[in-house]
């Protein structure tokens, strides 16, 4: 019997562990890791840390002018129905892969054992851009949320723009108050993700009933609530509809993100393909309700695509309401729900950079590796996390386009590192081994779910790549397909310089 089979045969005692089951060590063991973070998580909690990263009325509202620009009503509602579907293809194969290979190495782990050829090489390369995906779309929820924090401002002052050192000294504060609950909250936090979902519902709920009580500009009818749609703001033309895609795809860009918490639930083959293959469906149905009421009190484009700062949502709050205070407490309810989305999201990208520097692939990787015994926490891996995005965004001093190009490109490098595991699957032949994970979509629905993924993948990389309006500028061009470019260059010399003389892959495993 070899060692793996011998480690998955002790995977069925189910004796008690000071960090987990003797099943949980054992199934760790078998994918080549050593157990080092408790497993403090639950399905429910892990769903609702899923939910609190794609935190509805933030991630639709955060960038809901692209939708304004990309038609308006129309491309809000429809798309969010058309993403819900195409998301729900990428999460399920996620999930299966998760489940085949529940560690918190995530898609460069899949990468590294569905390949046949080039295992390392191709390890390395979705790992990096697993990483850079993790750290910039972190970056983004927090620089947004400072950008919401002064657009709230906005409302009574609506003649006031901030200085860029003031919106990067409330990103700054952002991030530390964000890593102080990461790093000494551990073992608070999966209570912390029930009380963003019982607070998204409660809010969702209220934002509803607010909007269409008082709906100070009106209401409109069905047909135009839901199909009004308006070319002339993005000089798309036809194409316009599509730019509207973009709030709701980036609501659901870092799903495959809670794959990093499998480590810290039990039986991950089953509860994390569970978390993620939920968490569009509950999440999409929840957001119904909010975007439907926003096109029904939707005040005239032209007025929401001028708002402050380029945050609609505030803007519509306050005209809806017909007060600034009636419009800042409909947004301190989004800014709750967006610093749970903070902390659940650096959460994910400080365990994703911690299993890559276990993996030796990252500068300084022995310290970056380390677990704090007493916190529970990565707290090195944490602080690197945090580090890297308070210096990418002093480049918004210099550029504020070049900063939103580091915006775009964490959905980007998401999908992307999605797409390399799911396409090795198909094209290597290696679908058998997908099926044989505990939670699976099976030999015929697997592959068709896996090719719709991949067709979706590609057209967001492509979507994320473009500026939302035309005739475009210098300043309004969208530069992020050559900042993922940057990061691959950076990463290769790394590989040839250091890395490739110790980054042997992660370890070898058939898997659960």
């Amino acid at each position: 019997m070899s060692d793996t089979e011998v480690k998955l045969e002790r995977a069925h005692t189910e004796t008690t562990n000071g960090v987990g089951t003797q099943h949980e060590l054992d199934s760790v063991n078998a994918l080549g890791y050593t157990p080092e973070l408790k497993r403090n998580r639950s399905l429910f909690t892990l769903l609702f840390q899923s939910l609190a990263i794609a935190a509805i009325p933030f991630g639709e509202g955060g960038p809901l002018i692209n939708a304004i620009y990309g038609g308006g009503q129309l491309s809000i509602f429809l798309g969010w129905i058309i993403v819900l579907i195409f998301d729900e293809c990428v999460a399920i194969s996620l999930a299966e892969l998760a489940s085949r290979y529940p560690t918190s190495a995530g898609p460069y782990y899949w990468s590294f054992q569905i390949a046949k050829t080039n295992k390392t090489v191709l390890s390395f390369i979705t790992g990096w851009i697993w990483l850079v995906g993790n750290w910039t779309i972190t970056l983004s929820v927090n620089f947004g949320f400072a950008s919401l924090v002064a657009a709230s401002v906005a409302l009574y002052h609506p003649d006031w723009t901030p200085e860029s050192w003031q919106l990067l000294l409330i990103f700054y504060a952002i991030c530390l108050l964000t890593f102080i609950i990461c790093a000494f909250g551990n073992r608070i936090l999966p209570m912390v993700d029930t009380a963003c979902a019982a607070w998204t519902a409660v809010s969702i709920l209220i934002i509803m009933v607010a909007l269409a009580v008082t709906a100070d500009v009106g209401r409109h009818s069905v047909s135009y609530a839901l199909g009004n749609y308006d070319t002339s703001l993005s000089g798309w033309g036809g194409f316009t509809f599509f730019i509207g895609l973009l709030p709701a795809a980036y609501t659901f860009s870092a799903i495959g993100m809670i794959s990093s918490m499998a480590e810290e639930v039990s039986d991950p083959a089953v509860k994390v393909p569970k978390a993620i293959a939920l968490c569009v469906p509950v999440g999409g149905f929840a957001g119904l309700f909010f975007i439907i009421t926003l096109c029904v009190t939707m005040p005239e484009l032209a007025d929401v695509a001028a708002a402050p700062l380029g945050q609609a949502l505030p803007y519509i709050f306050g005209v809806v309401m017909g007060s600034p205070g009636g419009g800042l407490a409909l947004t301190f309810l989004v800014l709750v729900i967006t610093l749970f989305c903070s902390i659940s999201i650096t959460t994910a990208a400080s365990r994703c950079t911690w299993a890559f520097a276990r993996d030796d692939a990252i500068p300084g990787a022995k310290i970056f590796s380390i677990v704090n015994t007493k916190l529970g926490v990565p707290v090195n891996a944490l602080v690197l996390t945090t580090v890297v995005q308070m210096l990418l965004a002093l480049i918004n001093l210099g550029s504020a386009s070049a900063f939103i190009a580091f915006v775009s490109v964490g959905v980007i490098a998401l999908q992307v590192s999605y797409g390399i595991p799911i396409f090795l699957s198909l094209v290597r032949d290696r679908r058998h081994q997908v099926n044989q994970a505990r939670w699976n979509a099976g030999p015929i629905a697997g592959p068709f779910v896996n090719i719709v993924a991949l067709v979706w993948i590609c057209f967001e990389v492509v979507l994320f790549s473009m500026p939302v309006t035309l005739p475009t500028t210098i300043v309004l061009m969208n530069y992020a397909s050559v900042v993922l470019v940057g990061f691959g260059v950076i990463s290769a010399t790394w590989y040839f310089v250091y890395a490739r003389k110790v980054y042997k892959g992660p370890p070898a495993s058939d898997g659960l």
